[in-house]
């Protein structure tokens, strides 16, 4: 689909890979709706964006807040007039340890952040989405997604539930103008460990000892520009780096296999 003056509506806004979604689509020509729970991480995003007046408009809100969610539609037509596409972003993880010490409101937290936050903001807007003559849905699992990682049991959860959701959306819109992507991102520079509340230092100790050094992340800015791609092109499906893009062969091939070797790398961590 062409981006140039179209809207969308982008979750996740304040930061990381939402954040660059943003100020990539204002580049191209396009209007957007910010979406994040952090209002000041909004407002940063404004000002880096530099947009011209009314193409680029925040709302502070949680995506697990339904009705805050259901409001939000009306909001974005009122100031856009209309919404040509979703990237649902935003997302948290859980703090790395074994399901056993993992506390039922974490596990919760976690789910209705990435899986819940996706399913009210496709509820909310899919509607408008339906009703637009070209349309795009994006959103974002995870290399967890379809890979256990020990220690992210919950986060895994919820984006292989965001994977099949999708996928499923994908399969009920055929024959719409609506075009439905799912991402799977592997490692990526962003700050979604501190904004997850855990100790990021916990990860570079475990990779000093187990001899290795913290994995090659993709940048947020090359992340954000294969997402802003995946849907101008309408692509079903699209991994980000290239250990997302290993794995994923790899856990088709032998899933067995895959998840040990995930697990043998998180042994140092998770002791």
């Amino acid at each position: 689909m062409q981006l140039a003056d179209k809207v969308f509506v982008v979750t996740g806004g304040g930061n990381g890979m939402g954040r660059e979604v943003v100020l990539q689509l204002i580049t191209r020509g396009a209007r957007v709706a910010a979406v994040d729970l952090n209002g000041a991480g909004l407002a940063e995003t404004v000002t880096l964006a530099g947009a011209a007046e009314g193409r680029l408009t925040t709302h502070a809100l949680n995506v697990s807040d339904r009705k805050a969610v259901l409001a939000l539609p009306d909001a974005v037509i009122k100031a856009h007039g209309q919404v040509d596409g979703l990237f649902n972003v935003a997302g948290i993880i859980q703090p790395f340890v074994k399901i056993n010490e993992l506390d039922f409101d974490v596990i919760e937290r976690v789910l209705n952040v990435n899986f819940w936050g996706v399913v009210n903001m496709t509820k909310a807007f899919l509607p408008h989405l339906l009703a637009r003559p070209e349309s795009g849905l994006l959103n974002v699992s995870s290399m967890g997604g379809f890979l256990p990682v020990p220690g992210q049991a919950a986060y895994g959860a919820s984006k292989a539930a965001v994977k099949l959701f999708t996928e499923a959306l994908f399969a009920e819109t055929q024959g719409t103008p609506l075009k439905v992507t799912v991402i799977f991102p592997g490692g990526v520079g962003t700050n979604i460990t501190a904004n997850s509340g855990v100790d990021a230092s916990k990860l570079e100790a475990a990779a000093a000892a187990g001899g290795g050094k913290v994995p090659k992340t993709t940048s947020p800015q090359d992340a954000g520009r294969q997402i802003i791609e995946a849907m101008e092109k309408g692509v079903f499906r699209a991994t980000i780096g290239g250990d997302a893009r290993f794995m994923d062969r790899m856990a088709r091939l032998s899933p067995r296999r895959a998840t040990l070797l995930i697990a043998n790398q998180m042994k140092a961590l998770l002791g």
